[in-house]
C-alpha cells in the first residue's frame, strides 16, 4: 500500500511539473522567434531605403563617391587621370570588338611554321637549285631571304611574350655586314583596343652551320633606322595657311580629320542634339569628361548626331601658370578617330555652318525645327519624341545648375548610359608611353608616388610625406620589388633628384627622362603642331599625368602610393 501511495504522488507532482517546463520553453521559442521577426523587418526596412552606389542606376552623387573610391576620377581639384576605354574591362553595356581583319591576325609560331611549309614547297616546285647542304653553305648574310624574317619573328616571340605582333615588312639591309633591319606593328596584350603600333630594329644575324639564320644580337627601341618609312609634311594647315616642309616618321594609322555634313539635304535629314557652352567649361578634366559623355549618352539614347566642341579649356591645376587655358584641342587629349567609329559626332564649327548656310539659302521659307530646352530638369525621357531637327539644350544657370551631367541625374541615370568605350586616350601620347615602354623592352616594375600638395597637408595626410621620402621609400621597395630592375617612378614631385637615393638598388627611370619625345625634333611634336595651324603645342600637365600613368599600368610590379606605401586615405582622413 505504502509503494502504491507513493507512485501516485510522485506520478502526481510530475503531471503538476511537465506543464510548468514546456510553458517556459514555448515562452523562450516565442521570444527568440519575436526577436528574429523584428530583426528580418529592420534589415528588410533598410535594404528598401539604402541606395548604394550603383554605376548606372543611381545619382551623379553616389557615383561621384563610387568613382572616388576606385577610378580616380572626382570633381574636386585633382591631378589624377581617369581611366579610358583601352584601360577598362568591357562592361555589357559596351558593344563587342569588331573581329579582326585577316591582314590583322598575329604572328604566331603556327604561322612561322606554315610560311616555312610553303617556302619549302615552293622551292621544290622551282627549277631554282635545291638548299645547299652543309659543306655548301654560305655564310654571307642575305637580309631578303625569306628565312631571315623568320629567325627575327621567332626572336621577338621568345624575347617579348607580352606582345602581339603584326604586318611584319621585308628585313632591309642595315648599317654594317652581317646586319639587317627589321619593321613591324605591335600591341601589348594587356591592351583592349585594336590600335597597333610600330617599331624598327637592328638584328645582328649569323648563319649556322646548317645553314640557318641566327639572331645573336637585338638592338634596341628603334634602332633599324633603315627599316623606317618617313613622310615630309607640307601643305596647308587650318585656315590655308602655308606649313613649311619637315620629314618625320608619321603615324599613318592616325585619322582624325573633321568630318563633314555634305551636301545640304544631309544636314537637313539629320537630327541633332546641341549642347551650349556651361558650367562645366574649365573645369578638372575628370569633370569635363564626367558631363561630355552624359551629353553624348543623351545623343546615343535620342538616336541623334552629337555636337562636339572641339575646344577643350584645361582647367589651372594643369599649368605651371596656375591659370585656365583655353583653345586646347580635344585631339591632343583623346583618340578622336576611334570617336567618330563609335558615335555620331559632328564637329561644332561645322554644324553651326551648314545651319547659318541653310538659314541664309532659305530664308524663312524652309526654317530649320529647333527645340529650344533652357533647363537640364526637361529629361532625355522626355524630348524621346521630339521629332524637331535641332535639340538645343541651353546651360545659362548659375552653377551648379549649368553644369552638363545634371541631365543624366534622378531618373535619367536609368536610362542613360554614358559610353566609355567611345573614349580612348590620343595614340600621340600612347605612342610616347609605348615607346618608353619599348626602349625597357616591355620588362620593368613601376613605383606610384603621390607628393606635391597632398604631402604637405599634415591634416589629411599627416604620414604621407615621411612614407614617401627618399630612405623610408627605398626599404619598403626592397620588399617589393627585385633589386636591379628597372624601375620607372611615376610621381607628381617636381624635383628631379628627390629619388637618387633609389639608384643605388634599381635602375631608375622619369618621365623626364625622355623629353625628346616630345621636343622639337619628336613625332608628337610635329603631328600636334599640325592640328593647330603650324604652331608648336605645349606638353602640359595632363598629358604628363595621362602618359606617366599608362607607363604605370604596364609595369610587371606594380606598387601603389595609397595601397603599399603609406597608411593614410587616398582623399584624406577617415575617406578609406
Amino acid at each position: 500500500m505504502k509503494d502504491s501511495n507513493s507512485t501516485t504522488t510522485t506520478s502526481t507532482n510530475g503531471a503538476r511539473t511537465e506543464p510548468i517546463a514546456q510553458n517556459i520553453i514555448k515562452l523562450i521559442s516565442n521570444l527568440c522567434f519575436s526577436v528574429f521577426v523584428f530583426s528580418v523587418l529592420i534589415f528588410t526596412v533598410i535594404a528598401i531605403t539604402y541606395q548604394p552606389p550603383d554605376p548606372w542606376l543611381q545619382s551623379t552623387p553616389a557615383l561621384t563617391n563610387l568613382f572616388t573610391q576606385s577610378q580616380n576620377a572626382t570633381f574636386r581639384i585633382d591631378s589624377s587621370v581617369i581611366k579610358t576605354g583601352e584601360d577598362l574591362a568591357p562592361s555589357p553595356q559596351d558593344p563587342p570588338l569588331p573581329p579582326p581583319t585577316p591582314s590583322a591576325a598575329a604572328v604566331t609560331e603556327a604561322v612561322i611554321e606554315k610560311t616555312e611549309e610553303r617556302i619549302l614547297n615552293s622551292t621544290a616546285n622551282s627549277t631554282a637549285p635545291p638548299l645547299p647542304s652543309q659543306a655548301e653553305c654560305d655564310l654571307s648574310l642575305n637580309c631578303s631571304d625569306p628565312r631571315v624574317l623568320i629567325s627575327v619573328q621567332r626572336f621577338n616571340l621568345r624575347a617579348f611574350k607580352s606582345i602581339a605582333f603584326f604586318d611584319y615588312q621585308p628585313p632591309v639591309n642595315g648599317s654594317s655586314t652581317g646586319e639587317c633591319d627589321v619593321a613591324w606593328r605591335f600591341r601589348n596584350k594587356r591592351e583592349r583596343s585594336w590600335r597597333k603600333y610600330r617599331d624598327f630594329r637592328r638584328f645582328k644575324i649569323s648563319v649556322t652551320d646548317d645553314c640557318r639564320y641566327k639572331v645573336v644580337h637585338a638592338g634596341g627601341w628603334h634602332s633599324g633606322t633603315n627599316a623606317r618609312r618617313n613622310f615630309t609634311r607640307n601643305g596647308a594647315g587650318r585656315g590655308g595657311k602655308t606649313l613649311p616642309p619637315r620629314v618625320w616618321a608619321r603615324d599613318d594609322e592616325i585619322n582624325d580629320t573633321i568630318p563633314t555634313l555634305g551636301s545640304e539635304n544631309n544636314f537637313r535629314s539629320g537630327k541633332y542634339l546641341y549642347y551650349s557652352r556651361g558650367g562645366d567649361y574649365c573645369k578638372g578634366m575628370n569633370h569635363y569628361l564626367w558631363s561630355f559623355l552624359c551629353g553624348l549618352g543623351e545623343a546615343m539614347y535620342l538616336n541623334r548626331t552629337f555636337v562636339m566642341d572641339l575646344s577643350v579649356c584645361l582647367a589651372s591645376t594643369y599649368n605651371p601658370s596656375n591659370k585656365d587655358e583655353e583653345g586646347k584641342d580635344f585631339r591632343y587629349y583623346f583618340d578622336f578617330e576611334h570617336l567618330k567609329e563609335t558615335a555620331s559626332i559632328v564637329e561644332e564649327g561645322e554644324f553651326l555652318r551648314d545651319w547659318k548656310k541653310w538659314d541664309k539659302t532659305h530664308l524663312k521659307k524652309k526654317k530649320i525645327p529647333v527645340r529650344k530646352v533652357v533647363t537640364h530638369k526637361m529629361t532625355p525621357m522626355q524630348l524621346k519624341k521630339d521629332k524637331s531637327t535641332i535639340i538645343w539644350r541651353q546651360f545659362d544657370a548659375p552653377e551648379p545648375e549649368n553644369y552638363w551631367y545634371r541631365v543624366c541625374e534622378g531618373e535619367a541615370a536609368k536610362y542613360i548610359q554614358r559610353p566609355w568605350h567611345a573614349l580612348w586616350k590620343s595614340k600621340r601620347l600612347m605612342n610616347i608611353v609605348t615607346a618608353i615602354s619599348g626602349r625597357l623592352d616591355w620588362d620593368f616594375d613601376a613605383v606610384h608616388v603621390v607628393r606635391g600638395e597632398k604631402a604637405q597637408n599634415k591634416e589629411l595626410w599627416p604620414h604621407l610625406d615621411y612614407d614617401t621620402s627618399p630612405d623610408v621609400l627605398l626599404e619598403k621597395l626592397k620588399g617589393m620589388v627585385q633589386p636591379w630592375r628597372h624601375l620607372y617612378v611615376a610621381t607628381n614631385e617636381p624635383y628631379y633628384n628627390y629619388f637618387d637615393k633609389l639608384r643605388s638598388n634599381y635602375k631608375v627611370h622619369l618621365l623626364d627622362d625622355y623629353k625628346e619625345m616630345w621636343g622639337n625634333t619628336s613625332e608628337w611634336y610635329n603631328e600636334t603642331s599640325l592640328l593647330n595651324d603650324g604652331k608648336p603645342v605645349e606638353f602640359d600637365g595632363y598629358m604628363r599625368v595621362a602618359v606617366d600613368t599608362e607607363v604605370f599600368y604596364r609595369g610587371k610590379t606594380r606598387v601603389e602610393t595609397f595601397y603599399n606605401l603609406t597608411k593614410d586615405c587616398k582623399d584624406g582622413v577617415n575617406t578609406c
